[in-house]
């Protein structure tokens, strides 16, 4: 059986765009939940779904971070999912469903998890050092004036910062970013000059 689970960070996110791609991967059965993803224990659908799957069941995610916050909870997750005999295919990355031989496939599908959560805990290293540096570049500017913002790397809404920026680099458009998160277009123009005051855009225009 193919199980999907998706996940985002706050209620102000959606889930459509996770659930219409696991549906048209073939998913037959959908885990939801809108929980920060900062502890795996905390999140009550993601233990559903580790129970309901049995052997030889495919766990289907859109990107592998809907399983943890950092490469260990990952690691955590993935594992369980193996200890019951189950898979899991991630849409995001390199599949290996073609491979006829199983232990190739697994040492295959393994070997690209593990690239993925090296690069992915990297660059959130990097992110944090960049922020960190941005924000003291911003004092010293006299732009950052020390108040705790909500949206922020820090604040209370970092979950929606980061989604935002994400977004924006991505190329997506102030009112596409607004239908999606729920957040007001000026918010949304309030985070983008901050998120270049402390470096966290670039050029992104």
């Amino acid at each position: 059986m193919k199980i999907g689970y998706a996940r985002v960070s706050s209620e102000d996110q959606n889930l459509a765009r996770q659930i219409e791609a696991l549906k048209k991967s073939g998913t037959e059965k959908i885990f939801q939940e809108k929980v920060s993803g900062k502890s795996v224990r905390n999140r009550p659908e993601l233990q559903k779904m580790l129970r309901f799957i049995r052997e030889k069941d495919i766990v289907t995610v859109l990107d592998l971070d809907r399983l943890g916050r950092n490469a260990q909870d990952i690691t955590d997750t993935i594992n369980l999912i193996q200890q019951k005999g189950a898979t899991l295919d991630v849409l995001s990355l390199p599949s290996f469903t073609d491979i006829q031989d199983p232990n190739l496939r697994a040492l295959l599908t393994n070997l690209v998890f593990e690239i993925y959560k090296y690069t992915a805990e990297e660059e959130r290293k990097k992110i944090h050092a960049r922020q960190k540096q941005g924000i003291e570049l911003a004092k010293q500017r006299g732009e950052y004036k020390g108040r705790e913002r909500q949206y922020s790397p820090t604040g209370s809404k970092s979950y929606l910062y980061n989604g935002v920026v994400k977004m924006l680099k991505n190329g997506e458009s102030i009112a596409q970013i607004s239908r999606m998160t729920k957040v007001g277009r000026r918010q949304i123009y309030r985070i983008k000059e901050y998120a270049r005051i402390i470096g966290d855009l670039g050029e992104v225009e």
